[in-house]
This record gives structure tokens, sequence and C-alpha cells, in this order.
């Protein structure tokens, strides 16, 4: 179906599982978009606000993160009902990190009550990483298990000791991650596999700069059969420079930044006075975002892609020029 595609009626359909905004338009056949906001390091709503409203119309749903990099910052659950008053549907993020089983499932359960339908399972980046590094982390339990939990509740209405929820499950689209490109790199197929039989509905990459090992993974995922179940929604995201694209060539784990993406951002300001810093950054994200946008016209003829996810890490006013850019606008509105 074209992503261009006017609002439509839908008749009620029995499969949906939370019935989100996000599990109709992957249900519908449309190719999904979702984006991310970062909460604030504060408790002022309209950092939320204006962050929800450069995403609103350009994305099917956003993540919300929960403490990312392990830095302390708004909850992803009342970041989320903020986000849902403006409009725009939340992703709230749920890290193993920081709570165990029983206030994973309250919070689940809160977040159901206010409305919030979708949930993406993730342990959680190491507390070494943040402004709390003696901070004790909870592990309780890892991802997959968490995938699990939440499919049980919903499925089954059951918490994670066995007993009857009360009135029955929360609906909930259960999302998870996939980095096609850490060690062993031969593995994650197969990790992806195990995510899919427990209960995972759909699937962020992480950011994917390398097409041809992104092509050699999907091959698989698709072999495997996990795309009939899950929906892979393939990670993509603007350089804001050279720097950055050498950064996360050379230094962060599990990410493939090919040296043709680091030449041609550093080729992007050739000829601008070095210092002329204004011009140079408007540049390099120019060509940040071009790249970004080539990037998601190439993963829509990938067997098996059903969407992608646009992160633009604090820089939530690139995602729309990114969205037309890629001609996904505008996007589907489902009844």
């Amino acid at each position: 179906m074209n992503a261009q595609t006017a609002t439509q009626t839908a008749t009620p359909n029995p499969q949906l599982k939370s019935g989100s905004n996000l599990e109709k338009v992957l249900a519908a056949g449309h190719f999904a978009v979702t984006g991310e906001i970062g909460p604030p390091k504060s408790w002022r709503a309209e950092v939320i606000r204006k962050k929800a409203g450069l995403l609103k119309g350009c994305v099917d749903a956003a993540n919300i993160t929960d403490n990312q990099t392990a830095i302390v910052r708004m909850s992803s659950i009342a970041t989320g009902i903020i986000v849902m008053q403006e409009g725009l549907e939340p992703i709230i993020q749920v890290t193993c990190r920081d709570r165990n089983r029983l206030a994973m499932q309250s919070d689940i359960l809160g977040a159901a009550a206010h409305g919030l339908k979708n949930v993406l399972c993730l342990s959680g980046d190491h507390q070494s990483f943040g402004n709390h590094p003696g901070a004790k982390n909870v592990h309780d339990i890892d991802s997959m298990q968490l995938i699990r939990m939440f499919r049980d509740m919903r499925d089954s209405g059951l918490f994670q000791c066995g007993e009857a929820i009360t009135d029955g499950g929360p609906p909930l689209f259960i999302g998870g991650a996939a980095n096609p490109f850490a060690d062993p790199v031969d593995l994650r197929p197969l990790r992806l596999k195990k995510k899919a039989v427990a209960g995972v509905d759909f699937v962020q990459t992480q950011l994917i700069y390398d097409m041809d090992r992104f092509r050699e993974f999907m091959k698989k995922v698709v072999e495997l059969g996990i795309t009939e179940a899950v929906s892979v929604l393939a990670g993509v995201g603007p350089l804001k420079s050279a720097g950055m694209a050498r950064h996360m060539r050379d230094n962060v784990p599990g990410m493939r930044v090919p040296d043709a993406i680091v030449k041609r951002m550093e080729g992007a300001v050739n000829g601008i006075d070095k210092d002329d810093k204004a011009a140079r950054n408007a540049a390099w994200r120019a060509e940040g975002i071009k790249i970004c946008i080539e990037q998601i016209q190439e993963v829509r003829e990938i067997p098996g892609v059903a969407g992608v996810h646009v992160m633009a890490i604090e820089w939530e006013e690139a995602v729309r020029s990114i969205v037309e850019g890629a001609k996904l606008l505008p996007r589907p509105v489902l009844a």
C-alpha cells in the first residue's frame, strides 16, 4: 500500500492485540515510520510538548526513551502521557536495568490505564555510562524474559508468578530491539528468532549505515520465517558532522559506518572556510539528512523490512525533512 494513502475506515480487526495506531498501520500493510523523543532532565512538560509537535503528523508513533544512556530524565510513562495528550502516539521504553519484575508489571498496568499501548522491551545501558555510575543496577530479568512476561500478561491475563490479573490482561503491542552488527554477527538472526518465540510483535534495529551487511542480515531473518510474525523496522538516523561519523565508525561497539559515508560527510564542507562554523555545520547536517533519505529509499526495497525507525537524537527538527524527502508523507490515518 502507498504510504500517502488518505484517511481510511477500517472494520474492527479481532486479530489486533492492542489496537494501537502503529499496530494498525503495520497490519494494513503500510510502510511504518517511527521516531524518538528523549525526555528532558527536568520536570518541564513544555519541553515534551515542543518535541511532540515536531514529530506529530510525520511518524506513526514515537519512542519515549527510559533514562537513555543511564542518565536521569523524566520517566518514560509520564512523558508518554504528555505526548499522547499532544496527539502523538507514544512507544514507552522499559529497561531491566532499574526495576525488578514487580515494578515493571506494576508500571505496565499503570501505563495501560492511561491508554499507552506500545512498549519496547530493553536491557538498558549500563549505569557506568551515565550520571550516576555508582548506582546499583537491578537486572532481575533480561529483555527476553521481559518480552515473555508482558506477552503472558496480555495473552493469558497472568502475572509472572502465575496469578491471574483482575479484569484480564492489558492491551499491548510489544516491541524489542535488534543489532544486526553486534558480535557474533552470525548469531544475530537467531537471537531475533528467540525474541519472536518469546512474543515480540515488532522490532526496531540499531542504526544502519552498512546496507550490504544489513541485506545479509535481513535475508537470514526472512529465511528463518521471523518476518511472518514480527514487523522489522530498520533504524536510520542523520549524521550531524564528519566527526560524529568517524566517532561512530571507530568507537561505538556494534556500529558499522562504511568509510564511503565518512568521506561523504568530510567532503560536504569542501570549499567552506574552516572558521565559518555555522556554514560548516549547516553543510554537514544537510548532507547527513540527504544520506538518511537515500538510506530509507534503499531499505524500502529490502525484502522483510516493514518500516523505518528514525533516530534523530536531540535533533527532532530534522525528522519531518527526512520523512518528506523519502516521500513517506502524508502518513496514513486509520479509523
